[in-house]
C-alpha cells in the first residue's frame, strides 16, 4: 500500500489532513477528504499515476469537501460517504461550507455506505465504521491488513471531535469511540482529519480509564 498525507489549508480553522491511498499493483486509488487545493492533490496523483476509484468523505463539513467537485472533474471516481451524511452534504446549514471554506457547497454522492460495508482498492480492503457524534453520518475507514484507521473528525490525538455543530451529539461520539474504535487492535495507527497521527493503545486510557493524555 502507498499512503500519502497532504496538509490542506482550509479558509477557516486548522489544516485538514487529506489522504491518498493506493494499491501499488493496480494503481487503484482513494482520496480521503479532499478539502481544497486540488492542484496540490493533482500533483501527487500524477506522480503516483493514480487511477482514482473513490473520493471518500469521512463527514460532510466544508473543511473536508472543498475540493471534491473539481477533483472529480479531473479524475472521475465515485464520491462516497456514509448514508446519513449523504443527505447532510445537500444542506449548507448542516455542512457548514460557507463558514469553513467561504462558499456554499452542495454535493451529490455517487454511492452511500453503511456500517460494516467494504471498499476495495485492488487487494486492499477497507471496512466502513459508522461513528456518529461529530455529525450524524461521520464514519471511519479501517484496514485490518495494514493496521490503520482513518478517523476523520471522530478521534484525534488526545481528544475527540467537537459536538456543538449541527447533527453533533456528545453521547454519540463517546459511544462511537469506546464501543467501535477502542475495540480495534492496540497497534492500529490512527490517521485523523486534523493534527498528528496516534495509535489506539495510546488513546485507550482517555476513554477506558478517564486519564488525560500526557504527551
Amino acid at each position: 500500500m502507498i499512503l500519502k498525507e497532504l496538509k490542506i489549508k482550509a479558509w477557516l480553522g486548522d489544516e485538514t489532513n487529506c489522504y491518498i491511498v493506493q494499491d501499488e499493483k493496480s494503481k487503484e486509488t482513494m482520496v480521503i477528504d479532499p478539502a481544497g487545493d486540488v492542484d496540490k492533490i493533482t500533483e501527487m496523483l500524477d506522480i503516483l499515476q493514480a487511477k482514482v476509484k473513490y473520493i471518500y468523505l469521512t463527514h460532510c463539513h466544508g473543511d473536508h469537501i472543498g475540493g471534491v467537485q473539481e477533483l472529480k472533474q479531473r479524475y472521475g471516481g465515485q464520491i462516497v460517504t456514509e448514508r446519513s451524511d449523504a443527505g447532510n452534504l445537500l444542506d449548507v446549514n448542516k455542512n457548514l461550507s460557507y463558514y469553513t471554506c467561504s462558499q456554499e457547497i452542495i454535493i451529490e454522492t455517487d454511492a452511500r455506505v453503511d456500517d460494516n460495508d467494504l471498499l476495495h482498492l485492488g487487494d486492499l480492503q477497507f471496512k466502513v465504521i459508522h461513528t456518529p457524534g461529530h455529525t450524524s453520518g461521520g464514519s471511519c475507514l479501517y484496514c485490518e491488513e495494514e493496521k490503520l484507521l482513518f478517523s476523520g473528525d471522530t478521534l484525534f490525538r488526545g481528544t475527540w471531535g467537537r459536538t456543538d455543530v449541527p447533527t453533533g451529539d456528545f453521547e454519540d461520539i463517546i459511544n462511537s469511540i469506546t464501543k467501535k474504535l477502542m475495540i480495534l487492535p492496540d497497534e492500529t495507527i490512527v490517521y485523523p482529519g486534523h493534527g498528528k497521527s496516534t495509535m489506539i493503545r495510546e488513546e485507550k486510557p482517555i476513554y477506558l480509564e478517564l486519564k488525560p493524555r500526557l504527551l
